[in-house]
């Protein structure tokens, strides 16, 4: 039989007829606001979706990327998944593919935010996270500046004074924000008088960029906190191509611990995002009390900040 089968050319059944007969893709899908290429470059993401292959590995299960950018086909991008699951990658919070997780009635779990009725949430606090962090790189500073991740959907570059934090749709970008905005005012910084430079993407050559203009402007700053290490690392680039000198010149933040932060000597807010992929596939696969999940961060001093 199995030989005339071969001969007929029949491959056997039907994946996709099976995956209904058990009710079941045996698929996360993880659904990532960025061109597909930041899945496998950016070293956040990829150590998001290790853990998120890590629990799949261990139950079973495959993990399908739906990448989103902003095109009409979005939306039915999900409503077409194949998949038991969803995890969505930090995204803002007016975007329309939450409302489309939420329609299909599958588990679902959001990475950062934003916070979504019916989906569980998994994070680290950014709010008290960026307000520990700017404590120590605005000690002492008199102008201190930000190299920020991007405000809205529409990824627009800028750099802007006291950059209105309400407006922020992204969550992740905004509580941290309104962090840093805590530890200027504590170190008796007006908020008007800080700098944002914002970023299009989490990109060292663009932070680099931003920071060599802020470098080269007539109230140069004397500190400054990167919401990434990516980020970071162009950050001191710049400061470095500029003769100045850190942190007795310029102290520098970053922020995720990545391997470039012990290799650049960079203060920085260690988190573990593989962890919170693996937090984030367990919640979607039932496998962890349902609620959301605050992850853990801390603060690791290195050599770019002033001693106060």
């Amino acid at each position: 039989m199995l030989a005339a089968a071969a001969q007929l050319g029949y491959a056997g059944p039907d994946p996709s007829a099976r995956s209904l007969r058990r009710g079941s893709t045996l698929t996360l899908g993880v659904v990532l606001g960025e061109h597909l290429t930041y899945a496998f470059e950016d070293p956040g993401a990829v150590s998001f979706l290790a853990g998120i292959a890590d629990v799949c590995a261990d139950h079973g299960y495959g993990m399908t990327i739906l990448p989103i950018t902003g095109a009409g086909d979005d939306v039915s991008r999900i409503t077409d998944a194949a998949v038991d699951g969803f995890i969505v990658w930090t995204t803002s919070d007016d975007d329309p593919i939450l409302a489309a997780v939420r329609a299909t009635k599958r588990p679902a779990v959001v990475h950062g935010g934003p916070v979504v009725p019916e989906l569980e949430l998994v994070s680290i606090d950014n709010q008290a996270a960026a307000r520990a962090m700017g404590a120590i790189v605005f000690e002492g500073a008199k102008r201190p500046a930000i190299v920020s991740q991007p405000l809205s959907r529409d990824r627009v570059s800028m750099i802007t004074s006291g950059a209105d934090i309400t407006e922020v749709s992204f969550p992740v970008t905004r509580d941290r924000l309104q962090g840093y905005r805590q530890a200027a005012a504590a170190a008796g910084i007006a908020w008007r008088d800080v700098v944002v430079a914002v970023c299009e993407r989490n990109d060292a050559d663009e932070a680099e960029r931003m920071a060599a203009t802020l470098l080269a402007s007539a109230e140069l700053p004397d500190a400054i906190a990167a919401m990434s290490d990516q980020q970071a690392a162009g950050v001191v680039h710049a400061v470095r191509a500029a003769g100045r000198v850190i942190p007795e010149d310029v102290a520098v933040s970053g922020w995720d611990d990545a391997p470039v932060a012990a290799q650049l000597g960079l203060t920085t807010v260690a988190q573990s995002l593989r962890e919170q992929g693996a937090a984030c596939a367990r919640a979607a696969l039932g496998q962890q009390p349902s609620g959301d999940t605050t992850a853990s961060w801390s603060i690791v001093r290195r050599g770019s900040t002033r001693r106060g």
